[in-house]
């Protein structure tokens, strides 16, 4: 008898407010599902970039995302991490992890990144690449408190 696989709640981790309300809300959705949320949060080298870019050590990038990522989550869960939380730490452009990440996921989760005016009302660019051409469903989660529609 082989178990039905467990719902993968995918969500994108950049640091900002609106990341943070999409973690929380991935997390209460993974509940209700019994399914697990995967926090992904992508860094890149600036010097991988292009080679007009300062000599910067790669692992030196990549301690500092890790450092990054673990204060991020530790910000949104103060206590502890819930059991079913899985952190992937990838390097390269935030839409395309997120996209390939959504794979066999049952949902994507991103934040939406508006920054008041007119571009309040839009999605930032990573969000739209992704409801464009993700494998799953997307869920675009405002900044807690956030009223605007």
């Amino acid at each position: 008898m082989q178990s039905e696989p467990v719902p993968r709640v995918v969500v994108g981790v950049d640091g900002s407010p609106t990341s943070y309300a999409a973690l929380r809300w991935a997390d209460r959705y993974a509940r209700t599902v019994g399914g697990v949320v995967e926090a992904i949060h992508v860094w890149d080298t600036p010097s991988s970039a292009g080679w007009s870019g300062p000599a910067i050590d790669p692992d030196f990038d990549l301690q500092q995302a890790r450092e990054r990522f673990a204060a991020e989550l530790r910000s949104v869960f103060p206590g502890e991490r819930p059991a079913r939380l899985r952190e992937h730490l990838v390097e390269g452009d935030p839409s395309e992890a997120l996209i390939q990440a959504s794979e066999g996921a049952e949902l994507l989760v991103v934040g939406r990144r508006g920054r008041g005016g007119f571009a309040r009302a839009m999605l930032g660019s990573v969000g739209q690449r992704c409801a464009q051409h993700a494998a799953c469903p997307v869920v675009v989660v405002p900044r807690e408190g956030d009223t605007a529609h």
